[in-house]
């Protein structure tokens, strides 16, 4: 029966191509001519055909019962229209029943005869792929003849822009008799929805034509009535009555109610069409047209409720995005979405109510886990929240940052029975991370907001660097955008709390951060502890909260705020010293005996108080400059100008506080030295502006309380020429203030350049400072144990000075030495000068001229290998540095032959006649870090010029000294990684010399506390080996697993002596 009723519905909606052998005279005719003889055919064979007959009759019964079949009619596109109405209605009418039939015939005992492996029974509903072909071409003929035709124009998507067929048809239909038209849109819509009710035919109702069916149902139930628009009286009796009208409403509410939302959503959007537009008659914009009024009206209140509904926001966000690749176009829907949420729709009730209930919606679209509608969803919620903390700042304050942050907030003030799970710390952090760090959108309402849980945000930060936690990267990334982007005041007080010079706001001191499950973190109550415990954890906290705040600003190098901190911590160290006196004497002056037992306890208690605030003020202060390089803490001129002030202020203050002027602190007398040798060498960088000088305009008063109040003269007669130069912008220049910029390396080097002339002191210390700041000149590997014995004698430049090389003294120091005419001979001699800066720059000359083949340097190069092989044993680091640095040159260009030499003093010591065998060990450890430097620029020579190396190393680890051991070991692993670990034969020997090391690494460990550090030397050295040392050995003769798995009880044993 249902083959014979889709085989009816198949001959009435087969191709016109077939049922129209000839062309007509138009498109339209021959349509008409094919819709009138495809039902024409089908009449026929119901008549004819005994196989139809069933078909026949429950036609019948299905025409009896509708009311709106008219049978002469002469419009041939409605009597189409009409038989494909009632042969659907047949068609579900059948199913129906059969389905009823199935359902009571599924009778619990013919359900326990099935097995597992049987399949279930079909329902009789179910279509095969032909015959919903069939059901979908004869629902689109009476969509398209029956339906679209007699929507109001504006109210839908129009047959013409779906396709040229469309257009065609809609010319047919229109250009006849329309007087019924809105009944037959009753009809045709009402047909369609009792089809609906089967879920089979519902399917491919929805699917294709669900705009369409809201679209009518629209227009029937809202259009306002023709009398309201100044229709004439015969449209006036065409009007649906009430009835009909609440009946359509009715029906979109249940259509809205029981469909996929974000497809209801898409639809309504549709239907509601863009803006209004205006334009001339005939042109393609007022062709296009707009909806009306009413339905935008309509589709807007209805897209207010989709959106008011429980997962309402949702929806709106999938209707708009879903199906997007992640694009840039998608981008911008996801910012378009986000400001159709923050905007309060007119229907609601009031604001409050409408972000009452969309606020959490939009915070639960942080949380999906798939990728792609993650990334959606999240930038949808990021927008709409900074959005909101724009526009609606108290809304957003209440219904999103508040919800947000509350697991944050509960750490600061937790009740005796509350706790933070880990699940609920874990997503808020990463909320805060996408909506503060990705969104990246600062602002006072979001600063300040995340202000109030940042000293939660840090002492998390700290837990997870004592644990492996996937907390810590997002809280720092937190931590850091913050101090990024917050006021200078603002961070430095933030700075100040997350250092403990001010009071924390955390007050759940009973409870404490411990690892989760899944590797986050919770927060629960501690466990009792005796006192004395309590007390270490809340020194060994403080102290860890320390090295993780210098982790932060480590971290923040393109940032003023660490040198800023830095700068006011000195300042308030300079007030503690001028308030040191008042303080002292308030206290000898009080009088005990006047004083309530109460007043005396809060006096000592604020002395205590006091000298806690001092003692962690120093101990800050302590970390800082371990922790931080120059180059974050005084990172520009303005800073260095500050840390000179604070420096020469609290030297004035040390002035008021002496009694006696013969009685000078040495350490504040070295530290008015070095701030004045740093004032001096700002003043002598090239270019000065005058924002330059007017930074330092602030030096001007401490200045001149130095040139008339401190004891020494020298330093008067210093302080008094800087405030001249100041003053005057740098007009005036005495002749002995460029002598202060570079302060002598040694009391003996100060005791010989004392006597020198002023004039010729300028000349010299000029030279030695623009050869230390040449382009070639670069200090020894740190990291490298062969200068272990060498490191502690090497003087450092003032911060001042290393921040102005980088600027124009690099320059200027390379035309120094690019610029010499002199001959070799003039500077063989001045490399024999016992002055140091002289002697010293004129070995920079010598290295530089080796590096640029200087014909004459090449023929003398004997004698400037042995100048720099005696000048490596002089006492002074920037005399045998330049020399290390001139042998490494020659050794680069002449690989052969001095690397022989090299090795041999490397060995034996140094073969020069002259050498002092007493410091024959030093000198060793020099030619070690001289071998060091020429194997990194061995390049492609490594595997020729390398084995002799490896061999001379391999001895040097089984020296007698720990010092040649370390320098060898570390040789040896930067010549493996240079030789790309080809080692061949030797690699058993390298083998062999870690097992070596090994043992000596124990036996040292055992002494290490009442002998030496040899231990942690040969450990740091074996371990860079072993780094250097990867399973690219594999061509080895030993099973390189193996040898890993032997060496890993040690190499945990460099790790404890390594403290």
């Amino acid at each position: 029966m249902t083959a014979d009723i889709l085989s009816a519905i198949n001959t009435l909606s087969r191709p016109l191509s077939e049922a129209v052998d000839n062309a007509q005279s138009s498109h339209q005719q021959a349509v008409l001519a094919g819709l009138r003889s495809n039902r024409v055919l089908l009449l026929d064979q119901l008549q004819t055909d005994s196989s139809f007959q069933e078909v026949r009759r429950l036609r019948d019964e299905v025409m009896t019962a509708a009311e709106w079949f008219s049978g002469d009619t002469e419009d041939t596109a409605w009597g189409f229209v009409q038989e494909c109405l009632l042969l659907l209605l047949t068609l579900a009418r059948h199913l129906s029943i059969e389905l009823e039939v199935f359902r009571q015939s599924r009778a619990p005992s013919a359900a326990k005869l099935h097995t597992p492996e049987m399949a279930p029974p079909l329902p009789p509903d179910i279509l095969s792929v032909t015959q919903q072909r069939t059901l979908r071409a004869a629902l689109q003929s009476v969509v398209s003849l029956g339906l679209c035709p007699y929507l109001a124009p504006g109210v839908g998507v129009p047959l013409g822009r779906r396709s040229a067929f469309g257009a065609m048809v809609e010319k047919l239909v229109r250009g006849g008799a329309v007087s019924a038209g809105r009944c037959r849109l009753l009809i045709t819509t009402n047909v369609l929805l009792q089809l609906t009710e089967l879920s089979s035919l519902a399917t491919l109702v929805f699917t294709q034509h669900l705009g369409d069916v809201m679209a009518a149902l629209c227009q029937l139930g809202y259009q306002p009535h023709r009398a309201e628009r100044g229709g004439s009286e015969e449209e006036e009796t065409q009007e649906l009555c009430a009835e009909e009208r609440q009946s359509c409403r009715e029906a979109l509410r249940g259509l809205l109610g029981k469909v996929y939302q974000p497809i209801i959503i898409k639809e309504l959007l549709i239907l509601q069409g863009g803006s209004k537009q205006s334009g001339a008659v005939g042109s393609s914009r007022a062709a296009l047209g707009s909806a009306p009024a009413w339905l935008r009206r309509l589709c807007g209140q209805l897209l207010s409720e989709r959106l008011m509904q429980p997962s309402g926001v949702q929806a709106v966000v999938r209707a708009i995005l879903e199906g997007g690749t992640g694009g840039e176009s998608d981008w911008r829907k996801c910012d378009a979405v986000a400001r159709i949420l923050v905007a309060c729709p007119q229907q609601s009730a009031s604001a409050d109510s409408y972000y009452r209930q969309v606020c959490p919606q939009i915070l639960d679209l942080l949380h999906f886990r798939d990728k792609l509608t993650a990334q959606q969803f999240q930038r949808v919620a990021t927008r709409a929240v900074l959005s909101m903390v724009q526009e609606k700042p108290s809304f957003a304050h209440q219904y999103l940052l508040t919800p947000l942050l509350a697991p944050l907030s509960c750490c600061t003030t937790v009740s005796d029975h509350t706790a933070v799970e880990e699940w609920e710390l874990t997503q808020c952090v990463e909320d805060v991370y996408k909506v503060w760090v990705v969104g990246n959108s600062p602002s006072a309402p979001l600063l300040k907001a995340l202000e109030e849980v940042l000293p939660v945000i840090f002492t998390l930060f700290c837990f997870t660097k004592q644990n492996v936690s996937h907390l810590r990267a997002p809280c720092q990334d937190t931590l850091l955008w913050y101090l990024s982007h917050t006021d200078t005041c603002v961070g430095l007080s933030v700075l100040r709390q997350l250092s403990g010079l001010q009071g924390q706001r955390i007050d759940a001191a009973d409870f404490h951060f411990s690892p989760g499950s899944d590797g986050g973190a919770r927060f629960i109550s501690k466990e009792s502890s005796s006192d004395d415990d309590a007390l270490y954890e809340k020194l060994s906290e403080e102290q860890w909260r320390l090295e993780c705040l210098m982790q932060l600003l480590v971290e923040l190098k393109d940032s003023d705020l660490p040198g800023d901190f830095f700068l006011d911590l000195l300042r308030e160290l300079t007030s503690w010293a001028a308030a040191a006196d008042e303080v002292k004497t308030e206290e000898e002056e009080l009088d005990v005996s006047t004083m309530t037992l109460l007043e005396v306890e809060q006096q000592l208690l604020g002395g205590a108080e006091r000298q806690g605030q001092r003692l962690v003020l120093l101990q800050v202060l302590a970390v800082m400059v371990e922790s931080l390089q120059h180059t974050v803490l005084l990172r520009k001129n303005t800073q260095v100008v500050d840390f000179i002030v604070s420096l020469i202020q609290r030297a004035c203050v040390g002035l008021d506080q002496v009694t006696d002027p013969g009685l000078v602190n040495p350490v504040e007398s070295q530290t008015l030295s070095m701030a004045m040798g740093l004032v001096a060498t700002l003043l002598s960088g090239p270019q000065l502006g005058a924002e330059d000088y007017s930074s330092m305009s602030r030096l001007l008063p401490p200045l001149e309380t130095l040139s008339q109040r401190h004891s020494d003269v020298v330093i008067q007669e210093l302080a008094s020429n800087l405030r001249t130069v100041i003053a005057t912008h740098g007009a005036y220049w005495p002749e002995n203030l460029t002598a202060a910029a570079q302060p002598s390396r040694n009391p003996e080097t100060a005791a010989k350049t004392s006597s020198v002339p002023s004039s010729k002191k300028q000349k010299m210390q000029t030279a030695a400072y623009n050869s230390q700041t040449g382009p070639h000149s670069s200090p020894p590997d740190s990291n490298s144990p062969s200068n272990t014995r060498v490191r502690h004698q090497v003087s450092s430049v003032p911060a001042a000075a290393r921040i102005t090389a980088q600027g124009g003294g690099r320059n200027h120091g390379k035309t120094a030495l690019c610029s010499s005419t002199k001959p070799l001979s003039d500077w063989l001699l001045k490399a024999c000068d016992p002055d140091v800066p002289t002697r010293a720059f004129a070995l920079r000359v010598l290295t530089q001229m080796m590096q640029d083949q200087n014909p004459e340097a090449v023929q003398a190069q004997d004698k400037v290998l042995t100048l720099f092989l005696e000048n490596l044993e002089h006492e002074d680091s920037f005399i045998y540095l330049s020399a290390i640095q001139g042998l490494a040159a020659l050794a680069d260009s002449y690989p052969e032959r001095i690397l022989g030499r090299l090795l041999q003093d490397f060995q034996h010591g140094p073969s020069l006649p002259t050498s002092n065998k007493e410091h024959s060990l030093e000198t060793r450890l020099k030619v070690g870090e001289v071998l060091m430097r020429a194997s990194r620029a061995m390049g492609e020579l490594a595997p020729h010029l390398g084995r002799s190396l490896v061999g001379v190393f391999l001895q040097g680890t089984r020296d007698p000294d720990q010092s040649v051991r370390a320098s060898s070991l570390s040789n040896l692993g930067e010549l493996c990684q240079k030789l790309d670990y080809s080692l061949g034969p030797l690699a058993q020997e390298v083998r062999g010399s870690t097992h070596c090391a090994k043992s000596t690494a124990q036996t040292g460990y055992r002494s290490y506390l009442s002998k030496n550090h040899e231990a942690q030397q040969i450990s740091v050295c074996k371990f860079s080996v072993f780094n250097k040392f990867p399973c690219k050995c594999d061509n080895t003769p030993y099973d390189v697993e193996t040898y890993f798995t032997s060496t890993s009880t040690f190499i945990v044993l460099d790790w404890d002596t390594s403290f």
